[in-house]
């Protein structure tokens, strides 16, 4: 049997586990997939060496960044964006780090409508909130296609902005906004980022990399506006499914 899992702190807004231990199920194959909620980073060596038969795991909030140092390689990817969300462990025991976040993202950008494909934001800002982990993925997929943006966090030093700083100005001349923080994730589904929300407007784009729910906050509030909104779930299976190719690739 391999064994696969997730790791992170907590876990339970997590449908990784459901998804990997269907898929096992559904394609009969003999692997096992588990949530390992640790409450430190540093704990990922004794984890890795006490499960023998662990083949990869995924890295999700708040460890997208920690686990760098950890980690034995890095691919090319993975490095430019300095996080990390998934995790081989090669046939020597040494552990390599992938970023599949980043085709996550870019699947979500390209199920966008006609009217609102990535064209349509290259000549106009976008606004990342939260600059964690994810906000790197994000950040590299729009450099990519040319998009200028502005990462906006609670700390002055880590953001562009600040969320004090987002004037209704500001948010309505930027036609994408994107949500990597895990605010209005289950079971605190009654937050949301500040944003002025009554500037936003059909022309806008909301995506939130939540999942879990279906529909946060902030995606209610930007609907509320006319405005087209997409959640975390395309980016979750496009990037469990990398995953997943990754796991099962010799490199």
């Amino acid at each position: 049997m391999r064994r696969f899992g997730l790791i992170g702190h907590p876990l339970g807004h997590s449908f990784s586990q459901a998804y990997f231990n269907e898929k096992f199920t559904n394609e009969h194959l003999d692997c096992i997939y588990q949530n390992f909620d640790l409450e430190s980073i540093g704990l990922l060596g004794k984890l890795v060496s006490e499960n023998p038969d662990l083949k990869g795991l995924n890295i999700t909030i708040p460890y997208k960044e920690a686990v760098l140092p950890f980690l034995d390689e890095l691919d090319e990817t993975a490095n430019e964006v300095k996080a990390v969300n998934t995790v081989k462990v090669l046939n020597n025991g040494k552990l390599k780090g992938f970023n599949t976040d980043v085709i996550g993202f870019e699947e979500t950008l390209a199920s966008l409508p006609f009217s609102k494909n990535i064209s349509s934001f290259v000549e106009r800002k976008a606004i990342i909130l939260g600059t964690g982990g994810a906000s790197k993925a994000v950040q590299y997929v729009l450099h990519k296609h040319s998009i200028e943006f502005q990462t906006v966090s609670r700390n002055s030093r880590r953001g562009d902005l600040t969320y004090k700083m987002l004037t209704p100005e500001i948010v309505k001349d930027r036609l994408l906004i994107v949500n990597t923080t895990p605010l209005g994730t289950h079971p605190n589904m009654d937050e949301a980022p500040y944003l002025p929300y009554e500037t936003i407007t059909p022309n806008h784009t909301l995506i939130d990399l939540i999942y879990n729910p279906e529909e946060t906050l902030f995606l209610r509030r930007g609907k509320q506006q006319g405005a087209l909104t997409i959640n975390g779930l395309t980016m979750l299976y496009a990037q469990a499914e990398a995953s997943w190719k990754i796991w099962n690739t010799n490199l």
